[in-house]
């Protein structure tokens, strides 16, 4: 498989949890909502940010990520 075709998949995966949710995700939520391990989550996030198509927020010691 292509890096893009892993990421972007990823990514797909990703957007429809945050999209799903209606609201800020941190990432252990996306992982208990997409079924992704960490480090998939992670690369989803960075492909999605790339793209311009989320929002990273930072709560006391937490980052949540949500659709712009």
């Amino acid at each position: 498989m292509k890096p893009e075709e892993f990421f972007g998949f990823n990514a797909g995966k990703v957007w429809h949890a945050l999209n799903d949710a209606g609201k800020p995700l941190t990432v252990t939520q996306i992982m208990k909502a997409t079924g992704l391990s960490r480090d998939e989550v992670v690369g989803a996030l960075g492909w999605l940010g790339r793209e311009g198509k989320i929002e990273v927020l930072k709560e006391r010691k937490t980052y949540k990520f949500k659709l712009v």
